[in-house]
């Protein structure tokens, strides 16, 4: 029994950091969609999703050069590409755009799918084989989304509910790829390198996509910016997909659950945005369906 409890301590004590890492990624992120809603009043979605990913790639040039971290293999280009495409420009872009259309609550209420995608692309990723009920679930939860667009609305803003379930799509696969990718080549040097393979593109688009004058933008877009490109673009991964590679998708995946709650809450406090029963009570059902899809998941 002794023997046991020594082997499974230190699987224990990676689970509990799992869990501590994953939620501080967490609350970081619970506040991008707020900032870029902030941000994207003044800037144009296509200038903040480059600028940030380029200020992010910077710093996390300086950060690998001062650890002298070793290159990723060849083998590992194209998953870093994966998650590029998926959290470095796909998910930034794809929201910019979309609240340009709906509030951060509005879009908040989508992210409830969020571990759901990432879930299945895990599936997908993993070669796991999920109990039917976990589908159920799944199907659930989606026509939940689904029909509270449409009880909102849905001619009023379609783009911007498409463009929302792309986001979380391509989100979850970066999710998956890079929690997969973290096990070999270590957590946040997953994130740093895909910002570093993105910066010289994401830098001329800057460049390309800048306006000629920025005179005119307040000091609370500044902040925005600043928050998106160095703590969602860059440190939240560093937290979150460490806790990925400790905990695992399946167990620290669950934490993206507070998510929606706590966007909510910063889109009320710090937007003033209204926060509707209705909208509440759909976050809590779409949770409520993507725990039950977890819990089946294998």
């Amino acid at each position: 029994m002794t023997r046991t409890s020594n082997l499974q301590s230190p699987a224990l004590e990676s689970s509990a950091s799992g869990w501590l890492n994953g939620f501080i990624g967490v609350l970081i992120f619970s506040g991008s969609l707020p900032a870029t809603r902030v941000a994207v009043l003044e800037f144009e979605p296509l200038f903040l999703t480059v600028v940030r990913a380029s200020l992010a790639g910077l710093l996390a040039l300086c950060l690998l050069l001062l650890f002298k971290e070793r290159r990723p293999s060849p083998a590992q280009l194209l998953p870093l590409g994966v998650v590029a495409l998926g959290v470095v420009l796909g998910f930034p872009l794809l929201t910019a755009l979309a609240l340009q259309y709906v509030t951060s609550a509005h879009s908040i209420v989508f992210l409830g799918l969020l571990p759901l995608a990432t879930a299945v692309f895990g599936v997908l990723r993993g070669g796991e084989r999920p109990r039917p009920v976990f589908w159920l679930f799944s199907l659930l939860g989606s026509l939940l989304v689904v029909g509270y667009a449409l009880s909102q609305g849905l001619t009023a803003s379609p783009r911007g509910d498409a463009l929302m379930l792309l986001a979380v799509l391509v989100c979850g696969l970066g999710y998956a790829e890079g929690a997969k990718l973290s096990r070999t080549l270590g957590g946040w040097q997953v994130i740093c390198w895909a910002l570093v393979l993105s910066l010289p593109i994401m830098a001329a688009l800057t460049l390309f996509s800048a306006s000629p004058d920025f005179n005119g933008i307040s000091l609370p877009a500044w902040f925005s910016l600043g928050y998106v490109s160095l703590f969602s673009m860059l440190i939240g991964f560093v937290f979150w997909y460490r806790g990925l590679a400790q905990g695992g998708i399946a167990a620290v995946g669950q934490l993206q659950l507070l998510q929606p709650f706590f966007g909510l809450a910063l889109a009320a406090g710090l937007l003033h945005e209204q926060v509707s029963l209705g909208m509440l009570g759909v976050t809590l059902a779409v949770i409520l369906c993507v725990a039950g899809a977890k819990r089946w998941a294998r």
